[in-house]
């Protein structure tokens, strides 16, 4: 059994805020860090998809990792991500945010399109990862040409430090099947973020997800009401929030998450290149679907 009550419930990924010239605004971070605290959250994760991991150096990530854990007063469990292309240089990476600090990893599959192993090649890569940190290890399963099924997760959870699989991939249906096939024997985080209540109800341990940066308050009141069995209240903010993330999701995907961001009033920044802004007929619907939200 590789249940953690330590790493469950509400882990948001942090936003990377760059500045025009493509350097880390370390104000605008530690804000983002501390106004996720104050509402809550269970966890926090920087160098995700959302924090554009994949385009941070080793030397990058160590120092939002430093960041975080100097901010983190309530000493929330950190939860890195490891987007490289490689098993020598996840293994860098992996080893660099343990240094820093980091309390697990969330590792995302190689995703360059010709250099996608087998399972066989995924399973070294993440006993490689595992055995060299000695931290435990979410699997985040979000890349279409290199799925981990629930049978390919199943041989992954034989090692001994990964713990849990991140489901994005596939939609609600792939999550439901995870949980039915490895929901009793490792942790199964909701991806989702359009159907989180859904993903909550179907047994999620909790989720890791972009929408839960975007309104950390309203997702950790909705997680809170599932776990109280009050679900009809918990439905409601999804289907408040889920316009918002159609109009969130797509090509460019930080750019249009710190669109929104400052359209509430959270000036992140920008993204790094090559990601160039969202376009104004994008920021007015978004801006449309938010007039009537609040993230309280």
């Amino acid at each position: 059994m590789k249940k953690s009550e330590t790493l469950r419930g509400i882990i948001p990924p942090i936003i990377s805020p760059f500045d025009a010239s493509g350097k880390i605004d370390r104000a605008i971070f530690r804000r983002e860090v501390r106004h996720l605290i104050e509402c809550g959250v269970h966890g926090l994760s920087p160098g995700g998809s959302t924090g554009e991991g994949a385009a941070l150096t080793d030397e990058e990530l160590s120092e939002l990792i430093r960041i975080v854990k100097e901010e983190n007063t309530k000493g929330l469990p950190i939860v890195a991500g490891v987007i490289r292309t490689s098993t020598q240089a996840a293994v860098k990476t992996a080893l660099a945010a343990k240094a820093a600090g980091a309390d697990a990893l969330m590792v995302t599959p190689v995703f360059y399109n010709v250099l996608v192993p087998d399972e066989k090649g995924n399973y070294s890569f993440y006993e490689a990862i595992a055995e060299a940190s000695g931290l435990p290890v979410i699997i985040y399963n979000v890349v279409p040409q290199n799925e981990i099924t629930s049978e390919a997760f199943s041989r992954l959870l034989e090692i001994p430090n990964v713990m849990g699989i991140k489901q994005s991939v596939g939609g609600i249906m792939a999550f439901y099947d995870m949980v039915i096939t490895n929901g009793q024997r490792g942790m199964i985080y909701a991806a989702t973020d359009e159907m989180l209540y859904s993903a909550f109800d179907l047994g999620a341990d909790g989720a890791i997800s972009a929408i839960l940066s975007l309104f950390p308050r309203l997702c950790v009141k909705m997680w809170n009401l599932v776990q109280e069995g009050r679900k009809d209240e918990a439905r409601k903010i999804q289907d408040t929030i889920y316009p918002v993330w159609k109009a969130v999701r797509g090509p460019q995907f930080p750019a249009r998450m710190k669109a929104a961001l400052r359209l509430m009033g959270r000036d992140c920044g920008c993204s790094r290149s090559p990601m160039s802004e969202v376009t104004e007929a994008q920021v007015f619907h978004m801006k449309k679907l938010l007039e009537h939200i609040r993230d309280e």
